[in-house]
């Protein structure tokens, strides 16, 4: 396809009347002289000499001749990217279309493809079957054009890979016999699954005219492995395209969607796979929630990351007295310094198990860990086994106690033989054993292998069918060292040694701390919850948008069987996402680790014709040359007039008027050259005494969305609140101001309310990305989209809402929640219960607190900040907006003047929870402070 053509190329043969024009334009009637009526002279002159017609400029007949070649080339219509209608017409176009993950970056050219393929179909007269890989239900029965379009202006991005063979499936059906005209394939150039048969599936259609359109594929890039070591956290990737080296950064943010940490990964050229890393102190990288390629907002490139990279809660506790005295004989010495750089450590106050172990379990420990304990009272083994089936893990150490224990202790993985086995004993060894590689079923599977470490003493277990399977750790003799096994939800481990040197060197090792920190890592990061998640799954909590963001959990997700959060790839039913509740959740990312995407093989002489995505649209050069002719025409009449003396007083003084029209020319053609490039905009930010009149007070910001009704509706509404405040309140506010998100400075403004109308312009993406970075630097976006009356009914979506999304989803926002009944949003100036506007029904959205733990000691929240987004649908300015004299210009629904009263709580409330944060969290500490103050 060429990338330029003339629509009419027949009309270029009229250039060849270019030197005919130019021979009739260069010549020019005299100049008439002009006389004070001297009749004599006159008479005189002519009768003196004959006038002939004297020669045109030179650069006057060039500006016509430019003129004259600018119509021809106009009337033969130049054309840039034209197209050419080649589709088969035997059968109807099938529009097989990936719109898988890696789709995201260059999903709207692949729509703009889509439609020219439709366009040529409705011009042939054939009906169109679409099918969409990544969706879950599958219409391919042909259509009209325009139901085609209608349904591709409805598909979507999805975050899960293609299932092309459901997709094939589904048109082969469609079809039913029927052969295509022409196939088009618009692939996002990877395999699905390990064979691929696509592409001969779809041949066995038998099309006229086969097509692959796909892009070139170097924006797939996945994210399939983070492992958060000892120094750093370390981030496996796998991209599609093996060409070049390729340098991609990384970075890491919080739960709140705050980058924290930064990282790279470097692809060497020829590789597909490599691993980068985010180098942060551990305590950092326990606040870490999620990973992405900056750049790649898609869900390959954002890797979540869930309980199990955070820091656990270990209690521990031994059954030797000397723990104090002793601190190097000491097992806990060893087990503390192993896990204070990685766990917050909790040990009990008293030695009485009766009372320590209830003790520790009250403050809901991951991990307990019990170093030579071997009996326990009666009353605290019940409660162990309790906790451990909800979900805690038990970490056992053997020691003498444990060797003496009865041997149907239920605490134990393993069934164990009294007594142990020591250098010089009845079971004793020639020499101490050394440990032998970690079998694949061990999380210590793919540490270095064990050197220099030796066992002198251990406790020996019975030998039974499932011993393998149960064994982390063995001995070179085959006996095992470390063995686990399942109790409920929770997990027993025990190592057959002691935590402290008597038994082994193990424990002044750096294996010890790995293993330790390993075995860590499995528990569950949130503490001890009640609940079979083992049998009902996870419910879904929060899914990954095709964009790489959080969002609410949708009806379509189901549970997750926990065995298959980290082995099996997304799918329709487990989309990825988090999997859990707000007390613990699992990470369900696009691909588990290990997992390499590959590129889309096609086989030689496989008859298919392979093509790019469109690229940008058609356009024409014809108005472009029709407007340089018409300036060119224009100048020519000014250089004209010019030459004929019309301005001749106003040029008096210029000596010589050739050069004056070359000097007026060049002007004019300059003026032409700038004239097609891109006119700037003017930089219309406010200056600095427009700054500083805004710095002396509070201005409250409305948009402005070019809505005469809505911007009035809103400029009377802040009025009305600020009237309020100023009377109710000690803050004084300045008069409201309207705001041009695109150019003016939002920073001036601590809360910005936003009046969602779907009628207005959408804002374009640079004016977002100045949104979300007044988000992110500590302002507040109120968005309302006044639409709480469409809802009443409980089954419609308004175009409002409809919008919101359309800018939410161009914006990193964090997960959302209606304001909490202990929010300090409920009690910053006024105790209210809920946040009504012109209408009661909508809940106000604000940021969600998804890992704070509840303290029940601490009625009031204490989040570090206030929210960056807030949304209701109450119609907030509606119920605010007021007259010059105070009168309200709206009624609420239902006509109530309470609900109106409640309306401006509500906005007292915002503004002084905008102004002090979270303060109010702290008052109820008022009572403790003044009493310990002795006031």
């Amino acid at each position: 396809m060429s990338a330029f053509a003339f629509a009419f190329p027949a009309v270029l043969t009229t250039l060849v009347l270019l030197p005919v024009i130019w021979w009739l334009l260069r010549l020019t009637p005299p100049k008439p002289l002009t006389e004070v009526f001297p009749p004599f002279a006159i008479l005189a002159s002519i009768m003196k000499r004959e006038e002939t017609p004297a020669q045109s400029p030179w650069w006057l007949t060039l500006l016509r001749m430019l003129m004259a070649a600018a119509i021809i080339f106009a009337i033969a219509d130049p054309v840039f990217n034209p197209r050419t209608n080649t589709l088969a017409s035997s059968g109807p176009l099938a529009l097989v279309i990936d719109n898988s993950w890696a789709t995201a970056t260059d999903w709207q050219q692949r729509v703009d493809t889509a439609s020219t393929l439709i366009d040529d179909a409705e011009s042939r007269d054939v009906p169109i079957s679409l099918v969409l890989t990544a969706d879950r239900q599958h219409d391919a029965v042909p259509v009209d054009a325009a139901t085609a379009r209608t349904r591709l202006a409805a598909a979507e991005v999805r975050p899960l890979p293609a299932d092309r063979a459901a997709a094939v499936a589904s048109l082969r059906t469609a079809l039913d016999g029927t052969a295509p005209g022409t196939i088009a394939f618009l692939s996002d150039g990877m395999a699905s699954g390990e064979t691929d048969e696509t592409i001969s599936a779809l041949q066995s259609l038998s099309p006229a005219d086969f097509r692959l359109i796909a892009g070139d594929g170097s924006p797939a890039v996945a994210i399939t492995a983070a492992n958060n070591g000892s120094d750093a956290l370390s981030v496996t990737l796998t991209r599609l395209d093996g060409g070049a080296a390729r340098s991609l950064p990384l970075t890491a943010h919080d739960s709140r969607g705050r980058p924290i940490a930064t990282g790279t990964a470097d692809f060497a050229a020829g590789s597909t796979a490599t691993t980068g890393t985010i180098t942060a102190p551990f305590e950092l990288r326990n606040d870490f929630a999620r990973i992405a390629i900056d750049g790649l907002a898609n869900a390959g490139g954002t890797y979540l990351l869930d309980d199990g990279f955070r820091r656990r809660r270990v209690a521990f506790l031994s059954g030797e007295v000397v723990d104090a005295s002793q601190p190097l004989l000491s097992p806990l010495h060893y087990i503390n310094r192993a896990l204070a750089p990685y766990a917050d450590l909790i040990e009990p106050s008293v030695a009485d198990l009766s009372v320590a172990i209830p003790e520790l379990l009250e403050q809901n420990p991951s991990v307990l860990i019990m170093a030579d304990i071997g009996r326990l009272p009666e009353d605290v083994q019940g409660a162990v086994q309790r906790w451990i089936e909800a979900g805690g893990m038990l970490i056992r150490f053997a020691g003498p106690r444990l060797a003496a224990a009865p041997a149907d202790d239920p605490l134990v993985p393993v069934m164990l033989r009294k007594g142990e086995r020591a250098l010089g004993g009845a079971l004793s060894w020639s020499e101490p054993q050394p440990l032998s590689a970690y079998p694949q079923n061990s999380p210590f599977f793919g540490m270095r292998s064990p050197e220099g470490i030796l066992i002198k003493r251990q406790v020996l277990a019975e030998p039974t069918p499932d011993l393998a399977e149960r064994t982390w750790a063995n001995l070179a003799d085959g006996t095992p060292l470390v063995t686990t096994g399942p109790l409920g939800s929770g997990r027993i481990v025990l190592f057959h040694i002691s935590a402290e040197t008597g038994w082994s060197n193990l424990p002044l090792s750096g294996d010890f701390v790995e293993m330790l920190r390993r075995t860590v890592q499995l528990s569950r990061g949130g503490g001890v919850s009640t609940g079979d998640a083992e049998t009902q799954g996870l419910p879904p909590y929060r899914l990954m948008t095709a964009n790489g963001t959080l969002a609410a959990a949708t009806g379509e997700a189901k549970p997750l069987a926990t065995g298959n959060a980290t082995k099996a790839i997304a799918s329709f039913d487990n989309p990825p996402g988090l999997y859990g509740t707000e007390d613990g959740y699992v990470a369900h990312n696009l691909f588990p680790p290990g997992h390499e995407i590959r590129p889309l093989a096609i086989a030689d002489g496989a008859g298919v014709t392979r093509e790019p995505l469109a690229g940008r649209e058609t356009w024409s050069l014809k108005p472009h040359l029709f407007t340089l002719a018409a300036l060119l025409l224009l100048a020519d009449c000014v250089i004209v007039l010019f030459m004929g003396g019309a301005f001749a007083a106003a040029t008096r003084s210029v000596p010589k008027r050739g050069a004056t029209a070359a000097v007026l020319l060049a002007l004019v053609t300059g003026a032409l050259i700038v004239a097609p490039s891109e006119s700037r905009a003017t930089d219309n930010k406010p200056g600095d005494e427009t700054i500083m009149s805004r710095l002396d007070t509070t201005h409250i910001a409305y948009v402005v969305t070019g809505e005469g009704e809505v911007d009035r509706i809103s400029e009377r509404g802040l009025a009305g609140l600020t009237e309020f405040l100023t009377y109710r309140t000690t803050l004084e506010p300045g008069e409201p101001v309207g705001v041009d998100i695109s150019r003016d400075e939002l920073s001036l403004y601590p809360i910005i309310y936003w009046p969602v109308s779907a009628t207005a312009e959408m804002p374009s993406s640079a004016a977002i990305s100045r949104i979300d970075a007044y988000m992110r630097n500590g302002g507040t976006v109120l968005f309302d989209t006044r639409d709480q009356y469409v809802s009443l009914d409980g089954n419609s979506t308004s175009p409002n809402t409809e919008r919101l999304q359309a800018i939410l989803a161009n914006l990193d926002i964090p997960p959302l929640e209606p304001v909490p009944a202990d929010h300090v949003l409920t009690k910053a100036f006024y105790l209210l219960a809920n946040f009504p506007g012109r209408y009661a029904g909508s809940p106000l959205w604000i940021e969600a607190e998804l890992d704070r733990a509840e303290d029940p000691s601490r009625p009031a929240r204490a989040g570090d900040g206030v929210s960056p987004i807030m949304i209701t649908g109450n119609d907030f300015a509606g119920a605010w907006a007021v007259d010059a004299n105070g009168m309200a210009l709206l009624p609420t629904v239902p006509p109530d003047e309470v609900q109106r009263d409640h309306a401006f709580r509500a906005g007292v409330n915002i503004m002084m929870y905008m102004l002090t944060g979270n303060y109010k969290a702290d008052q109820v500490h008022v009572p403790a402070l003044l009493e310990r103050l002795g006031q």
